[in-house]
C-alpha cells in the first residue's frame, strides 16, 4: 500500500517525549499536565489553558540509575520512566499526577520527587488513590480524588477553569478525538485492510503523548486518506490477532507481530483504543465530573480491578473484541516484573483458551525494544500453529 501522508511524522512526534506538538503548545502558554497511567480521566486535564501527556521513554538504553533506586525486580517501564527523569528528559511537563494504579507506578513517581528531577518553577506532584472494586463506593472514591488531586490543585497552581462548562467542553473535544480514532479502526475490520496494525498503534499511541486538540487536522486528513486507499490485493499477514494486555507504547512490538504474519486487528492494552478511546456519554441532570468518573471506572479494563465481575468482565470483553474483528488467536503479554498484569495473564490465558476456545500466545517482554529476537521466534511459532489449525478446519 502506498505510505500514509503524515505516518512519518508521526513516528517522529513519538520518538521523543518532548515532542513537537508539545512545545508548541507550550509556546501558545498552555500548561503540560504529565501522567503515567491510563486510569486518570484524561478529559480532567485537558481544560482551556492545559493539555495532557502520558510520558514516555522512546529509545531507552541502560537504566543502570534507575536500577540502583528501584532494584532489577520492578518492571522496566517504570526504570525507564525514572531513567529518563533523572536524564532531565521530563523538564518540559509543569505538574506529575499519579494515581496508584499500582506499587511501582508510585515508586517511581516518588523517586523522581524525592531526587528532585523535575527543577522547573511552580512544578508540583500529586498522588491520588483510585478504587480498587467498581461499586457505588468506588465511584465515590474516585469522584473525590478527581477533585481533590486534580481539579483544585490544577486551579489553584495555574488558574485554570474548572467549572463544570470547562469540563463538557473537554469532554467534547475528547469525543472528536475518539470518534476519528473509531473510525480509521473500523477499517481494520476489512479482509483486505486498508491500514496496518501498527500504522493504527503510531495513530493511536500520538493521541496520548501529544496535545489531542493538535493532532485531530492530521487525524481528519488520515481519515479521508484512509477513505480513498487500495489495499494490497493479497495481505501479507497469515493471521488476525488481537493483543492484549499491559502496557505497550513501544513502535516496534506490533510490526514485529506483523513482520512475523500476524495482522493486529485489535488491541485491548494500556496505551491502547479499547477502552481507552471510547467517546464518553454526558447528559444535563449530573455533573460531568461524577459522570466522567463513573465511565472511566466500569469500562475500565486494568486488571487494579479486584471484584470478581470486573475480572470476569476483562475475558468476555476480549472475546467480544475478538469476534468483532475476527480475530484468529490472542497474544497476552505483559510488562516483564508487572505484577498486576502477570497474575492477569496466566489466568486470562488459561480461560480464553479453555472456556473461549482461542489458540493463545502468552508472553511476557521487556521494554525496550532491543531483545526481541526470540519473541519473534515465538510470534512465528504461533502463526503457523494457528494457520496450520485454520487449514485443518479447527480440529
Amino acid at each position: 500500500m502506498k505510505d500514509l501522508k503524515h505516518l512519518y511524522y508521526f513516528e517522529k512526534l513519538l520518538e521523543d517525549a518532548h515532542n513537537e506538538l508539545i512545545q508548541k503548545a507550550q509556546e501558545q502558554g498552555r500548561k503540560c499536565i504529565a501522567t503515567l497511567c491510563e486510569n486518570i480521566p484524561e478529559p480532567l486535564l485537558n481544560l482551556p489553558g492545559s493539555f495532557s501527556a502520558r510520558l514516555r521513554a522512546p529509545r531507552t538504553g541502560s537504566m543502570d540509575m534507575a536500577t540502583y533506586y528501584m532494584t532489577s525486580f520492578l518492571c522496566e517501564y517504570t526504570r525507564a520512566l525514572l531513567e529518563r527523569a533523572m536524564e532531565g528528559g521530563y523538564q518540559f511537563a509543569d505538574c506529575l499526577i499519579v494515581p496508584d494504579g499500582c506499587s511501582m507506578l508510585n515508586r517511581c513517581a516518588e523517586n523522581m520527587e524525592l531526587l528532585n528531577t523535575m527543577q522547573k518553577e511552580h512544578f508540583f506532584h500529586e498522588y491520588m488513590e483510585i478504587p480498587l472494586k467498581a461499586n457505588d463506593n468506588g465511584l465515590n472514591l474516585y469522584v473525590l480524588q478527581c477533585r481533590n488531586h486534580i481539579l483544585k490543585p490544577l486551579a489553584k497552581a495555574f488558574g485554570l477553569d474548572t467549572s463544570d462548562d470547562a469540563l463538557r467542553q473537554a469532554v467534547q473535544e475528547h469525543n472528536e478525538l475518539c470518534r476519528l480514532i473509531r473510525q480509521i479502526g473500523e477499517f481494520r475490520k476489512e479482509n483486505a485492510p486498508r491500514i496496518t496494525g501498527y500504522e493504527f498503534h503510531i495513530l493511536t499511541l500520538a493521541t496520548y503523548a501529544a496535545p489531542k486538540d493538535l493532532l485531530l487536522p492530521y487525524l481528519r486528513e488520515t481519515l479521508e486518506e484512509l477513505a480513498g486507499r487500495k489495499p494490497d490485493e493479497k495481505p501479507s499477514c497469515r493471521i488476525r490477532v488481537l493483543l492484549a494486555g499491559s502496557e505497550v507504547d513501544d513502535m516496534d512490538l506490533i510490526r514485529l507481530i506483523e513482520e512475523s504474519g500476524a495482522y493486529v486487528c485489535a488491541d485491548r492494552f494500556c496505551y491502547g483504543s479499547f477502552p481507552g478511546r471510547d467517546p464518553l456519554v454526558l447528559n444535563d441532570e449530573e455533573d460531568a465530573l461524577t459522570q466522567i468518573c463513573r465511565q472511566y471506572m466500569y469500562r475500565g479494563q486494568c486488571a487494579r480491578y479486584m471484584n470478581q465481575e470486573k475480572i470476569s468482565e476483562r475475558r468476555a470483553y476480549i472475546d467480544a473484541l475478538a469476534k468483532e474483528y475476527r480475530a484468529d488467536g490472542i497474544i497476552c503479554q505483559q510488562m516483564k516484573f508487572c505484577d498486576p498484569w502477570a497474575y492477569e495473564r496466566t489466568v486470562a490465558t488459561h480461560v480464553l483458551r479453555t472456556d473461549y476456545h482461542y489458540p493463545v500466545l502468552s508472553i511476557d517482554r521487556p521494554y525496550a525494544a532491543g531483545s526481541f529476537g526470540q519473541l519473534r521466534t515465538r510470534v512465528q511459532a504461533f502463526v503457523e500453529s494457528v494457520e496450520l489449525k485454520k487449514i485443518q478446519g479447527g480440529a
